[in-house]
């Protein structure tokens, strides 16, 4: 049986709507599995429920993370939040982690992940760092605008070998201080962490690219299979 992986909702407050971008279902049934948007909501039953249905957890992209969780005052650089869906998530990742249901984070999942952890965000790269690292990238998506260093020792490591890797990038917020649990597992040139996992964990990882928008490249579907498999286990 494929394993059911829950999807967190994108949501679209100006259109009062939830979506879910085709290329995260595409790749995990490519990978094998079946992917499952969930509805938005902090209803504890309803997440408990959820969490005991579903085989894993992918942490989607979207908006940023209220600056608040990890406690600072939003500045005016800070882009849209959504107060709701941040506590879905917070919830669902201390669910999950007791269950030790599998994580994947994605952009904003890797964000979120540290910050439940007790770690902290850049609310704007650019702006609080003078990065000339193009880590907001033009369309198209499927393409690498930059290296990251995937650090030995690690499961990414373990997965595609120590030392460079080109990846796309989308993003404007990123770790400042890594969450205390958790380790980096590859860094960009600018010296800002772009993966991260859990140990002790079956499986609790995030990156801060898009493997969605690359589903067919050998590398996304490496990193989802191996999140598959551990969702399948």
């Amino acid at each position: 049986m494929k394993p059911l992986i829950g999807l967190t909702p994108i949501v679209d407050a100006a259109r009062d709507s939830l979506w879910m971008l085709p290329g995260y279902m595409q790749g995990l049934a490519e990978a094998g599995g079946v992917g499952m948007m969930l509805p938005l909501t902090d209803d504890a039953a309803t997440l408990q429920e959820l969490v005991s249905r579903v085989d894993g957890i992918l942490l989607t992209g979207g908006n940023d993370v209220a600056p608040a969780l990890y406690g600072e005052q939003k500045e005016t650089f800070c882009g849209e939040n959504d107060p709701l869906r941040d506590r879905m998530e917070t919830r669902l990742i201390e669910l999950a982690l007791q269950a030790d249901k599998p994580i994947f984070g994605i952009c904003r999942g890797l964000q979120i992940l540290n910050t439940v952890l007790g770690g902290t965000l850049y609310q704007d790269l650019k702006t609080q760092t003078g990065t000339a690292l193009t880590h907001s990238m033009d369309k198209p998506y499927d393409r690498t605008v930059h290296e990251v260093t995937v650090l030995p020792g690690t499961p990414l490591g373990e997965l595609y070998g120590p030392g460079p890797m080109a990846v796309n990038s989308r993003h404007h917020q990123g770790i400042k201080a890594l969450a205390p649990a958790l380790r980096a597992q590859a860094v960009a040139p600018d010296g800002l962490i772009e993966a991260v996992y859990l140990p002790e964990y079956r499986f609790v990882q995030a990156v801060q690219w898009h493997p969605e928008h690359r589903w067919q490249a050998a590398e996304s579907q490496s990193i989802l299979r191996a999140f598959v498999e551990a969702c399948r286990e």
